[in-house]
């Protein structure tokens, strides 16, 4: 090829990385005169006439169409770039492109299977500098070493520390502080390890149990899914580093969140799992708690232990997890906020998140980048998350190119500025250095971090696949590439560190312990009880209902105090108004509205020491201006929690918390938090009910199924506002017949209070029971201001909540009514002003309160009041197909006289749940009310 066409092919390969600036003054001075720049340049701009080249103010658009450079050999960088920089600074200029582009030229893939081409910016020409530099002196600036090297030396140091198997990505960050200090760590070490003859043995033989384990698994268990491990066995040796070192920081506790690949192989090597156990579960067999629910598949599930550590014990928590992959990331979080909490670890060093990725879920899920937004909010931030993608190179069958947009899978992270450090799986020391390094910025700095353990993935996602028919070289060279405990083991000799005899006995000695095991395997697996530690004393059923009156002198006491603000804090005149009128009804000189009853329901618990935390969009005030938990000075915009001034004991908290724009996150964050911390009353509150259809999977995969699957229970509370109002279909309906549909195995309550009295005596019962079940709750929105909804004084201090509220008018005598309407919720007023106004005395109305588990002996008792309803109907405001009718139909029957056929009022079957005309929403709210009441006759459902 001729040098005029090997430049042509070179720059048009790469022309683009040679910097935007550089090009754009290099293609103006060509402009100018084209004998004014080298004549390989000159020809190249003059080979596009044409093109978007000669289009004048368009040449950015061609520049832009160019792609990443190959290597550039010819001399007109140079030749530009020696006459535009400073001499004594192109040292410096030099320094700053390793540290910004050096990770593109790290060795990083284990099967070099896409070399990254590397970018001019590192090229001494690009800053006027060749050859004939490499032994003259240039200030080194803030490199770590000398202030004066050698261009050959500072060269050697920056290549170690940023070309070598660790490939940090630190420049995005705009804090100097934190940028410096991964800065000086690194080039301190030149990213390399320097471990004594006792710790890379040690490391070896972490790889080595990952390797083995895995590949006992492959031939004892043919065909049988596990998501080895293998092509990623350094994750071994990297979590166990990291316990030792965050140990040495003064964990006590460190909490793992995971998807399936490789999660046998770390409950065994670093959880301390009974391998017996492991290979039962290949066997069929489920540990006894099993057998209280469904159950789950073996790579799912969670366990704990505690891991010994030079410096003490460390508690390790796996989180429970489905396969939707990156769920686990917010409940984890969750999970060590509470705990932080408990242990009132200020410092948020004694728990830590450790979050353990794949590649393709960490840049394709849209959970990470919203629970990465949570991670420096003060409601939710830990002190920071160790995250480690493995990434394999591929998402099941798709390649990296059609899984992201980015150059890495793990360049998300950097919408917090998170560093990244990349390292090439082959190398466990690299590994362990990396991760010592992320601890360490971890608990400096107290953010995320990022570990991206570039590897391979050595089998197809499930063993039983067959990745070569549509990943036909990759997998050729997997085939051909020795497995990481080889190389290392290689390594290892080649240093004099080991012989090949003193690996070959390691490794025997570990098979026969784990075929000594399996041998053990018809011994009963071990006991498991998820009723202990924070959970001792609480029970799975129960059919004892705790007492949630309180006395009315307490609850004055507690009204005036949750409601009187500090002298000189300056409340909104709206505000202060309504604490006001709180303090009047809480001394029974008004009805009871449903923000007071809220109110109080949190003061008394929180009086009695109890702990509550209520988040969501809005949360403080209220969406609908009802709360007001969070108040501001309108002098100094200082904010305040009145409730907190009741505080009582080590454990009382009230904490309520405007959450950031996310339901999928912040809801998988509190129900991580509630799983975590029973003695927490935890709310999460949509803005909206159907909003929380953004969070369906932590609905589905958690809140109504974790403890069937995994025997691990929640008291969660999702307020949830309910309520057909004329404000369209996206504002109306929180999908009552969803929560409805996921009820079985009495696994969660779902619930549609219809008064302030009732939602009081609802939030303590939710605290105060021995038994913790999920809360779905259908929250009122125009009801908060219905006076005819309001409650009395005495209904707060005596009686609990009714699952079933009766007739409550007295004017309506029972034993001459003739219609019975059965309903739930807001739409009950709507019928009660229309009768109260037509005067009727004959047609009773009551509620069905409680939805799930259904309240048969409740209405078994009302229904024995109406001896002579000659008709009973089910009326409902959201359409036939939604709301409760559906799911409840068949147990509102087996309530009703065989005489009597339950009929139906609702709208008509509908796709969305409601119109989006003020007007036609009216006219259809006034036909159900009037089909309720009138004397048509109606058709039989």
């Amino acid at each position: 090829m001729s040098q005029s066409k090997q430049f042509q092919s070179t720059i048009d390969d790469d022309l683009f990385s040679a910097g935007g600036s550089y090009l754009e003054q290099l293609y103006g001075q060509y402009q100018k005169d084209p004998a004014s720049i080298p004549s390989d340049w000159a020809e190249y701009f003059a080979g596009l006439s044409g093109t978007a080249a000669d289009q004048g103010p368009n040449h950015r658009e061609m520049l832009a169409r160019m792609v990443p450079v190959t290597r550039r050999t010819s001399s007109p960088v140079e030749d530009y770039a020696r006459n535009d920089i400073e001499y004594p600074s192109r040292a410096f200029y030099l320094i700053h492109g390793y540290r910004i582009h050096g990770h593109l030229h790290a060795d990083l893939d284990p099967l070099h299977l896409d070399p990254r081409p590397p970018s001019p910016e590192l090229e001494l020409g690009y800053y006027g500098l060749s050859e004939q530099d490499m032994d003259n002196t240039f200030p080194a600036g803030d490199l770590a070493g000398s202030k004066q090297m050698r261009l050959r030396d500072i060269i050697a140091l920056l290549k170690e520390t940023y070309c070598g198997h660790i490939g940090p990505e630190f420049m995005h960050i705009t804090d100097s502080a934190r940028k410096h200090w991964i800065q000086k760590r690194l080039e301190s070490v030149r990213s390399t390890p320097d471990y004594d003859a006792d710790r890379r043995k040690h490391i070896f033989e972490r790889v080595m149990h990952a390797e083995e384990f895995e590949r006992f698994l492959h031939t004892r268990y043919v065909g049988q899914k596990r998501f080895s491990l293998e092509g990623g066995e350094s994750l071994i040796p990297i979590l166990d580093t990291l316990i030792q070192r965050a140990s040495s920081h003064g964990a006590k506790e460190v909490i793992l969140g995971m998807a399936h690949r490789g999660r046998l192989n770390v409950l065994a090597n670093i959880m301390g799992k009974s391998l017996s156990d492991i290979f039962s579960e290949f066997e069929g067999a489920q540990l006894e708690e099993a057998a209280y629910g469904q159950g789950d598949v073996k790579y799912h599930l969670g366990f704990s232990s505690d891991v010994r550590t030079d410096y003490g014990i460390v508690h390790v928590s796996l989180g429970f997890n489905p396969s939707h992959l990156e769920i686990i990331t917010p409940v984890a979080m969750g999970s060590v906020r509470a705990r932080q909490c408990r242990r009132q670890d200020k410092a948020r060093v004694e728990v830590m998140n450790v979050l353990v990725h794949g590649d393709a879920a960490f840049a394709g899920q849209g959970v990470v980048a919203e629970s990465m937004e949570l991670s420096k909010l003060r409601g939710f931030r830990i002190g920071g998350t160790i995250h480690i993608v493995v990434n394999n190179q591929i998402g099941f069958t798709v390649n990296p190119h059609d899984a992201r947009s980015t150059t890495y899978c793990t360049d998300i992270a950097k919408v917090v500025h998170a560093p990244i450090l990349h390292v090439n799986g082959d190398d466990p020391e690299a590994c362990c250095l990396a991760i010592e390094i992320a601890v360490e910025y971890r608990n400096t700095f107290h953010e995320d971090i990022v570990i991206d353990l570039i590897c391979y993935r050595r089998h197809g996602h499930n063993e039983a696949d067959s990745p070569e028919v549509t990943q036909p070289v990759m997998y050729r060279r997997i085939a051909e590439h020795p497995t990481v405990e080889t190389v290392h083991r290689d390594r290892l000799i080649a240093d004099g560190v080991l012989d090949q005899q003193e690996s070959e006995s390691m490794v025997k000695e570990y098979r026969n312990c784990l075929e000594k095991m399996r041998k053990d395997r018809e011994r009963p697996p071990s006991q498991v009880n998820s009723l202990q530690g924070r959970w001792d004393g609480y029970l799975r059923d129960s059919d004892v209902e705790p007492e949630t009156g309180v006395a009315a002198v307490i609850l004055s006491e507690l009204a005036h105090r949750v409601h009187l603000l500090p002298p000189g804090f300056d409340l909104h005149p709206r505000i202060e108004k309504i604490y006001e009128a709180r303090m009047q009804m809480m001394l029974g000189h008004q009805p009871v509205d449903w923000g007071c009853a809220e109110t109080m329901a949190y003061a008394t618990l929180v009086d009695e020491g109890g702990w509550v935390r209520l988040s969501g969009e809005d949360s403080g005030r209220g969406t609908f201006f009802h709360r007001h938990a969070v108040v501001y000075d309108q002098k100094t915009g200082k904010s305040m929690i009145p409730i907190r001034q009741v505080e009582n004991g080590d454990i009382s908290h009230f904490i309520v918390i405007d959450s950031m724009l996310s339901e999928i996150a912040v809801l998988g964050y509190e129900y991580g938090y509630s799983v975590a911390e029973p003695r927490a009353l935890v709310i999460w509150e949509a803005q909206y009910g159907d909003f929380a259809n953004m969070a369906q999977v932590v609905i589905d995969q958690f809140i109504a199924a974790g403890e069937t699957k995994w025997s691990r229970m929640s008291g969660l509370v999702l307020w949830l506002p309910h309520g057909y109002e004329g404000q369209g279909a996206e504002h109306s309906s929180a999908r009552l017949e969803r929560y409805l549909q996921l009820c079985a195995e009495n696994n969660m309550l779902v619930v549609n209070p219809t008064t302030p009295a009732q939602l009081f005596h609802l939030l303590r019962r939710q605290q105060m029971s021995r038994v913790r079940k999920p809360l779905i709750m259908m929250g009122p929105k125009s009801m908060l201001r219905n006076k005819l909804s309001f409650s009395q004084m005495d209904d707060f201090s005596s009686g609990r909540f009714q699952p079933v509220l009766g007739e409550s008018d007295a004017a309506v005598k029972l034993a001459g009514v003739r219609r019975l309407i059965l309903c739930s919720g807001k739409v009950y007023y709507d019928v009660l002003a229309e009768r109260q106004q037509r005067k009727i005395i004959d047609i009773a109305l009551v509620r069905i309160e409680r939805l799930y588990p259904f309240p048969y002996d409740e209405l078994n008792a009302q229904m024995a009041d109406f001896q002579s309803v000659d008709e009973i109907i089910w009326l409902q405001e959201e359409p036939k197909n939604q709301g409760a009718w559906l799911r409840i139909k068949d147990c509102l029957t087996r309530c009703l006289p065989e005489t009597i056929s339950l009929k139906l009022i609702s709208r008509q079957s509908a796709a969305a749940p409601a119109v989006g005309s003020a007007k036609r929403h009216k006219e259809e709210q006034d036909a159900l009310v009037n089909a309720a009441l009138s004397d048509k006759q109606l058709e039989r459902e």
